[in-house]
C-alpha cells in the first residue's frame, strides 16, 4: 500500500515531457515541423560529390524535401534562368534598320518598340536590357491614318503660368519631324531608369542616309501587313 502511495505521487510530480518545438525546426513555407539533427547533416556534407562543382548543389537546409541520390544532385527545384552582364552587352546586340515611308505611325512604333524591349527574344527579362538598336530613316514621311494629321495633337508647356503650346501633327512634322516618332515610342516603353536607357536605342534620322554603317543593320522584320499605308 505504502508503495502504492510512493509511485503515485511520483507519478503527480514527474515533470511534463519537453514539447517537441524544442527539438524541431519550423518551415515557414509548410504547415508542418522538419526534425534537425547536426549528426545528419554532418554525414550528407561528406557525402556530397565535390567532382562537378560547376552544377548548382541542394542547400542543406532545403535537402530534407529530396530523397535518395537527389540528395548529392544537382537543384532541380530552383532553376529559373536570369540573364547576366555578359547576356546583354550592347556591343553584341543588333541593329535593325526601318524606313518609315508610307508607314502607320503606331503600328511602326509597337513593332519598333517590341525589338527595343526585346519582346521577341525567348531570352527576354522584364527588368533587363535585353533588346536590339532600331533605325529609323525618312521619319519626314512617316503617315497617319484617317484625319489625324490635323486633328491629332501634340501638346508642351514651358513651366510658366500661360506655358502651354500645342500644335498639330502637320506642323509638328514640318517643324522636328523625328519627335513625332520618338515621342510615339517613349509612350511604349517603361517609366523610369530602364525606360530611359531603352530610349537610347532608337536612332531617327530625316532622309535616307545615317551615320551607323559601322554597325551593320540589317532590315527590321515587319509581320503586320497593315504598317504600309494604302494608296
Amino acid at each position: 500500500m505504502a508503495l502504492q502511495c510512493v509511485s503515485s505521487s511520483v507519478f503527480l510530480t514527474s515533470p511534463s515531457p519537453k514539447p517537441f518545438s524544442s527539438s524541431l525546426k519550423k518551415t515557414p513555407f509548410v504547415g508542418f515541423s522538419v526534425p534537425t539533427s547536426s549528426n545528419l547533416s554532418l554525414k550528407i556534407i561528406k557525402n556530397q560529390s565535390t567532382s562537378d562543382d560547376a552544377a548548382t548543389v541542394v542547400p542543406v537546409d532545403q535537402r530534407w524535401m529530396f530523397e535518395g541520390d537527389e540528395l548529392n544532385g544537382p537543384d532541380i527545384w530552383n532553376k529559373t534562368w536570369y540573364p547576366k552582364a555578359a547576356d546583354h552587352v550592347n556591343t553584341s546586340k543588333t541593329w535593325y534598320v526601318v524606313d518609315a515611308t508610307d508607314k502607320i505611325l503606331g503600328r511602326l512604333a509597337s513593332t519598333i518598340a517590341i525589338h527595343i524591349r526585346g519582346k521577341n527574344l525567348a531570352t527576354y527579362t522584364p527588368s533587363v536590357d535585353m533588346g536590339a538598336f532600331v533605325i529609323v530613316v525618312n521619319a519626314e514621311k512617316i503617315a497617319v491614318s484617317g484625319k489625324k494629321r490635323t486633328q491629332k495633337l501634340y501638346r508642351r508647356h514651358s513651366g510658366r503660368p500661360g506655358g502651354m503650346t500645342v500644335e498639330t501633327f502637320d506642323q509638328l512634322q514640318n517643324r522636328i519631324p523625328e519627335r513625332i516618332l520618338e515621342h510615339a515610342v517613349r509612350g511604349m516603353l517603361p517609366k523610369g531608369r530602364l525606360g530611359r536607357e531603352l530610349f537610347n536605342h532608337l536612332k531617327v534620322y530625316t532622309g535616307p542616309d545615317h551615320p551607323h554603317e559601322a554597325q551593320q543593320p540589317v532590315e527590321l522584320p515587319i509581320r503586320d501587313k497593315r504598317i504600309q499605308k494604302q494608296k
